[in-house]
């Protein structure tokens, strides 16, 4: 039995045949006898540091709207994909009139912010550290600028948390800090608050901190809706193996966190606390979603689009609880949490660009093959070339400067089927554990948590009975939980 070497990090450019080839512009793969460790440039701050570059590529990928396409036209910021929210909203929800966001009505239709809290304090924040001086465009400009240093923090945080969940696996957060979508989508919106939160989490769970996990989860959905998707997986998992206090315990973390952040707002200015919630209700079928292709198609306008995006979601987390107590062997948490978020996304009424950045952090952990990776961001760098090609083809009248409708469909198309893609091969790694390449040294769960190794106590298939030995897979027989054998 060959010994599983738990201070040696696992080196893809060894596994993932496309890693090694991506490797030849620096040198190529690491040799044998190579000496590792020792070094301040560490896997982690290396994976930082690539995120920081990315991310400032990013801004760099914005500057023609920076300089003047946010400003002189809504065609321009299309034409050069270069759209984002945070400029237009810095007047549009009154912070550039220092309205206190959910207190205080705002002109026009939006009666109040459609944020959630934290992403509200989040903006504030901004607000108040943008200089007062100057044009009202340059403000906006320093809005976003302000902006952006606070997401880089937030994207340098989910690089760490990343490429420390898994302790001997660092370097596959290599796929969030070089996703291209990662650099496209960056500072569109708020998001990255709400993902640097949740991955903090799940960095706690991996480490057995419960109750702290539960907090930052609770303080993610303050911030964005989806984390709370989370404490589903758990509860499934813990279901599986009979760890209930565990879930117990994040659950009320959870629940106590966001009620210390919603809890006042809820309390003094109700009206503008709900918007959110009042507003994904009533928010219509709109781009990107599964609903818009299936409404232009065929003409129907799905005026019950609430009852068949809720539907298909419960549906489909349904299924993925199935899955979760049938498998051969218990999932993985990552696994399970990027299909729960994944289907979310699949189901919902809209499909903004910056959605992708819910999903590549939880991709890197659950599916680190670069391959399949690769084909994903392929489709959505897609998606995002479409979104915008196709609203400046709407909004360029007759010039028809831009994507028609039917290149649009395709481009819904392929982020829909590169989804679904991404979420076949990590089913396939579930019910053919052998598959999966963070199982391949014998681990159970990297990041499980108090999960990992635990015994099943409620399974509900033969196949989850068996022994608990994959097949042979380049020329070893692994014994989940311990070491391959040669």
């Amino acid at each position: 039995m060959t010994k599983v070497q738990e201070d040696r990090p696992v080196l893809p450019t060894r596994q993932d045949e496309v890693a090694a080839a991506g490797s030849e512009f620096i040198g190529g793969p690491i040799g044998r006898y190579a000496r590792l460790g020792g070094h301040w440039l560490n896997p982690v701050r290396v994976v930082v540091l690539v995120a920081l570059g990315m991310f400032a590529l990013g801004m760099v990928q914005k500057l023609p709207c920076y300089d003047w396409a946010w400003f002189r036209g809504a065609g321009s910021q299309y034409t050069h994909a270069c759209y984002s929210d945070i400029p237009h909203l810095f007047v549009a929800r009154g912070f550039a009139d220092g309205l206190t966001p959910y207190f205080d009505r705002l002109p026009g239709d939006m009666e109040y912010l459609e944020y959630p809290v934290l992403t509200g304090l989040f903006m504030e924040v901004a607000s108040w550290l943008t200089p007062g001086g100057g044009s009202m465009q340059h403000r906006e400009q320093m809005y976003w600028m302000v902006n952006a240093g606070m997401l880089m923090s937030c994207a340098a945080v989910i690089a760490v948390c990343v490429a420390r969940t898994h302790r001997r696996r660092p370097w596959d957060a290599l796929l969030f800090a070089l996703a291209p979508a990662f650099a496209l989508t960056a500072t569109i919106n708020w998001d990255l608050l709400a993902i640097a939160l949740t991955a903090a989490a799940m960095l706690m769970w991996s480490r057995g901190r419960t109750l702290l996990f539960g907090v930052l989860v609770g303080l993610a959905t303050a911030a964005k809706l989806y984390p709370v998707l989370l404490l589903g997986v758990l509860f499934v998992l813990c279901w599986r193996a009979g760890r209930w206090r565990a879930f117990g315990t994040a659950a009320l973390g959870a629940a106590a966190s966001w009620l210390v952040v919603n809890l006042p707002v809820m309390l003094l200015a109700r009206d503008g606390w709900k918007k959110f919630y009042t507003f994904s209700q009533e928010r219509p079928i709109d781009f990107g979603s599964v609903w818009l292709l299936i409404s232009q198609r065929s003409g129907n306008p799905l005026n019950d689009a609430n009852t068949y995006a809720t539907g298909l979601t419960l549906l489909l987390c349904a299924g993925i609880g199935l899955l979760t107590l049938t498998a051969p062997r218990r999932p993985r948490f990552a696994q399970l949490a990027f299909l729960v978020v994944a289907a979310f996304i699949l189901a919902n009424k809209v499909y903004s660009p910056q959605y992708v950045l819910w999903l590549i952090p939880l991709a890197a952990l659950a599916r680190p093959r670069w391959r399949d990776f690769l084909i994903w961001q392929t489709t959505e760098v897609v998606y995002f070339l479409g979104i915008w090609f196709y609203l400046a083809y709407t909004t360029s009248g007759d010039k028809h400067q831009g994507l028609p409708t039917e290149g649009y469909q395709l481009a819904i198309a392929a982020h829909l089927l590169g989804t679904l893609y991404l979420c076949a091969v990590v089913v396939r790694d579930i019910l053919m554990p052998e598959r999966d390449v963070v199982r391949r040294d014998g681990s159970d769960d990297p990041s499980g948590g108090v999960l990992d190794g635990a015994e099943d106590v409620f399974v509900l298939s033969d196949a989850a009975r068996a022994p608990q030995e994959a097949a042979p897979s380049e020329g070893q027989r692994v014994i989940w939980g311990k070491a391959p054998v040669d």
